[in-house]
């Protein structure tokens, strides 16, 4: 069993209405690789960011192109022990509410329904001029379609998996790369229905999430550094309430200070054996 679990175990019974907040760490164990280092440092270039993407065509470009060979890879994950055990622990009733910052849709996948994606989910592409929503396997089929020739002429042998449906694509010719327009009003900038860099989280899903927090016993941090504001806002805004706040994160957290109580081992390993502990319990 690993360190601490035995201590977690007692604080979640101890705080039966639960926030959990969730990170990229939790979808590493599903393939998915995670942005920072156990610093908290990038481990690549920072990703896409809001500004770059609606004003340049070259970003779009990049993106899209890096994104349709990445996807794939992304649309055949599955969930891993960490989205397991929040399923289970959901079902026993002891998350009253679950936030996710990653964009992979696996929670759902795994079972939980109490979720709220806070960057949205990278299935869906939404239309920056109509409000038009549409399948990202349709925009794969679009992106694909239109760039049989740029594929032939311009794919390495070998491709790195980058986070979030990303390929690591460097030192490619993009600019004969096509982007489709929004099919629905014919020119619209199409981009994935998630949160950029320098975009702001939509105000419903904070309110809904704090709304939560306040009715909430603790909060429990899984997988994540912290170290993007939206996340970590909602651990400093526990603080405040005087609401106790858990981790389980390899490595260093932005709200390490705040924490009453740190795990510092795989997040999977730890919530599967947690899940398993309170089922026998009842």
């Amino acid at each position: 069993m690993p360190a601490d679990v035995p201590e977690l175990v007692e604080f979640i019974q101890r705080h039966p209405r639960l926030v959990v907040l969730t990170g990229a760490g939790c979808s590493t164990e599903s393939g998915i690789p995670d942005y920072r280092d156990a610093d908290g440092q990038w481990k690549r270039p920072a990703p896409m960011s809001w500004q770059a993407f609606t004003a340049a065509e070259a970003a779009r470009q990049r993106y899209w192109a890096r994104s349709m060979v990445g996807w794939p890879r992304m649309a055949a994950s599955r969930p891993g022990p960490a989205h397991r055990a929040l399923a289970q622990l959901e079902v026993a009733g002891r998350v009253a509410l679950l936030v996710t910052q990653n964009v992979d849709g696996l929670h759902g996948a795994a079972g939980s329904r109490r979720v709220i994606d806070l960057h949205g989910r990278l299935d869906t592409v939404r239309c920056l001029a109509c409000e038009a929503r549409l399948p990202r396997t349709a925009m794969q089929r679009m992106l694909q379609g239109g760039n049989a020739g740029w594929l032939r002429a311009h794919l390495p042998a070998d491709i790195g998996t980058a986070p979030d449906g990303d390929a690591c694509l460097d030192g490619l010719d993009f600019s004969g790369f096509r982007v489709p327009a929004c099919p629905a009003c014919g020119g619209g900038l199409l981009k994935p229905d998630v949160v950029f860099f320098g975009e702001n989280v939509p105000r419903e899903r904070v309110d809904a999430a704090m709304a939560a927090l306040r009715e909430a016993d603790a909060l429990l941090v899984a997988g994540s550094s912290l170290m993007v504001y939206s996340g970590y806002r909602f651990a400093r805004a526990a603080a405040e309430l005087g609401k106790p706040v858990a981790a389980v994160n390899l490595g260093c957290t932005r709200a390490d200070a705040m924490l009453a109580l740190k795990v510092a081992q795989p997040v999977g390993e730890v919530l599967s054996c947690i899940a398993r502990l309170l089922a026998a319990r009842g």
